[in-house]
Formats: C-alpha cells, sequence, structure tokens
C-alpha cells in the first residue's frame, strides 16, 4: 500500500522577481511537476522570519501564534504548534525538523517554533557570516539526507535553509546572493534524491512543498512593506498537484493546512486553521 509522506523545505529571504535569472533545476523540476505561485504577506504580519516562519508551519496567522518578531517571547505554541509537533504528539507520526536559526529549534529567543518532533537535529554556524551559513547549510543538508535515507518511517519533515537571508544581510541581493540561491537549489536537489533513493521509495507517496519567508530589498534586508520584502512565494509537487490545477491564491498558512490535507488528515475544526490544503 502506498504511504502519503511530506518534505517541507524552507529557504530563507529568496526573492521570487530574481528566480527566472538563475539557474535553479530542482526548484524548476517541482514548480513543473505541481505549481510556483507567490505569497503576499499580510498586512498584519512583518516581513520577519519569525512571524512569516511560524504562520507557515503552525497554519495560522500572528493574531493566533503570537509571534511578532524574531523573538519568540510570548507566543501561543502550546495551543498552536507547528505541523511536526501536533503530527507527533496528536497523531502518532513519525516526524523531523533540521536547521541551525537558533529560536527555530532551541530554548534561545523565546523559542523553540519546532518544539517536539519525533527527531530534531539543530546544527550552529560557526559565526553569523554568509560563508559560516553556507557550511552550515551544507551540514544540514548531510543531516537531512542522512535521516531520510535512513530506511525510518518518516511521515513528514522541515528543512530550514538559512544562507540565501544571510548573505543578503550582509552583501545586498547582487552576485554573491544570486549564487547562494543557487547553492540552495543545489541543496534541495540533494534532499529529494534522498527521499528518492528510500528503500520503500516506490510504496511512498511524497508531497514536496519549497516556501521562502519574505523578500529583500535590493541593499539587503527586510521589515518594511515594500513588494520587493512582502513578495514571498511556495513551490510544491505531489498527489493531487499539477500545473492545470494550480490553487489561484497560496498563503503562507497554507502550507501547514496542505501537510495535513496531503497525509490525508481530517482538519480538526479545534485546530482552526487560517490556512486551507492547495488543492481545495
Amino acid at each position: 500500500m502506498e504511504t502519503r509522506r511530506v518534505l517541507v523545505v524552507g529557504i530563507d529571504g529568496v526573492r521570487l522577481d530574481l528566480l527566472p535569472q538563475l539557474d535553479t533545476p530542482h526548484l524548476d523540476s517541482i514548480a513543473r511537476a505541481g505549481f510556483l505561485a507567490s505569497v503576499e504577506v499580510d498586512a498584519a504580519t512583518p516581513t520577519m522570519s519569525g512571524p512569516c516562519w511560524t504562520t507557515i508551519v503552525t497554519g495560522v496567522g500572528v493574531a493566533k501564534h503570537g509571534v511578532w518578531g524574531n523573538r519568540f517571547d510570548g507566543n501561543r505554541l502550546d495551543v498552536f504548534p507547528d505541523f511536526t509537533t501536533r503530527l507527533a504528539a496528536e497523531c502518532g507520526l513519525r516526524t523531523f525538523a533540521v536547521g541551525g536559526w537558533e529560536p527555530l529549534f532551541l530554548a534561545q529567543q523565546g523559542g523553540p517554533l519546532f518544539i517536539a518532533p519525533s527527531r530534531l537535529s539543530y546544527i550552529a554556524p560557526r559565526e553569523d557570516t554568509p560563508q559560516a551559513w553556507e557550511e552550515c547549510d551544507e551540514a544540514v543538508t548531510a543531516e537531512a539526507a542522512r535521516i531520510l535515507g535512513s530506511g525510518e518511517d518518516l511521515h513528514a519533515g522541515f528543512v530550514y535553509l538559512g544562507a540565501v537571508d544571510e548573505t543578503a544581510h550582509f552583501l545586498g541581493c547582487g552576485q554573491e546572493y544570486r549564487q547562494a540561491i543557487e547553492a540552495a537549489d543545489q541543496r534541495l536537489g540533494t534532499l529529494v534524491k534522498a527521499l528518492r533513493d528510500r528503500p520503500d521509495h516506490a510504496t511512498e507517496q511524497w508531497t514536496i512543498i519549497v516556501v521562502t519567508d519574505h523578500g529583500h530589498r535590493d541593499e539587503g534586508g527586510h521589515g518594511g512593506r515594500s513588494d520587493q520584502e512582502r513578495t514571498a512565494w511556495v513551490a510544491a509537487c505531489g498527489p493531487g498537484l499539477s500545473a492545470d490545477k494550480a490553487p489561484s491564491a497560496v498563503g503562507h498558512a497554507d502550507v501547514a493546512a496542505h501537510v495535513y490535507a496531503a497525509l490525508g488528515i481530517p482538519r480538526d475544526p479545534h485546530w482552526t486553521l487560517d490556512g486551507t490544503a492547495f488543492t481545495a
């Protein structure tokens, strides 16, 4: 019997308008098999990583989850948990989360966002520089690929890549930033290969979702309301997703909603999700 699985890859701070100019074959392949759609960060949500990633993985907006910046103090993640935690705690499924930004994975700055997946791996960058974050993302990708390739009965996972955003903050959205996006795409390819090489892949149905949280101004930086900053995007492929069935509009909260739908888990009204599945 085929088993439903979901992999979500979050790549921080990737501008949608630059993607057509870049060599991103793995993202392009996902878009061709499913869709690539723009996401507008809503007016209530600061164009910052903390609130945007929290909306992405919880399926609810800032008014519910209570994360308004890159400190997570005062959050309501006990009521509105991330999908890796909810799936493990309430649905008995095996989940994982891997990445290197502290408040997503550690009890730092009011975190963690990922409270209790079945498996959690935090890999710290050696320093806060673009090169150190490239090395961190490479190690994160290797760890996630190892988990995917272990043969473990995994149902859903989240992988965070942060080097693109860090490069923009230090160097702006020039050549180095574009190279960082292309490097992130190569890491996406490594992850996709790892799940396709799984021993039981022939009996698994994978949904792959790739998402960014916000854009950047040309000089690097975000947090404002310019089109460059508030334009994000989602790409996805898998059962029920195709170019001719692309959703007419996509929001960040739809990502978690689609994770549950892709796994065949009925929408519990007590979760009060703000998002809807891509195929709704």
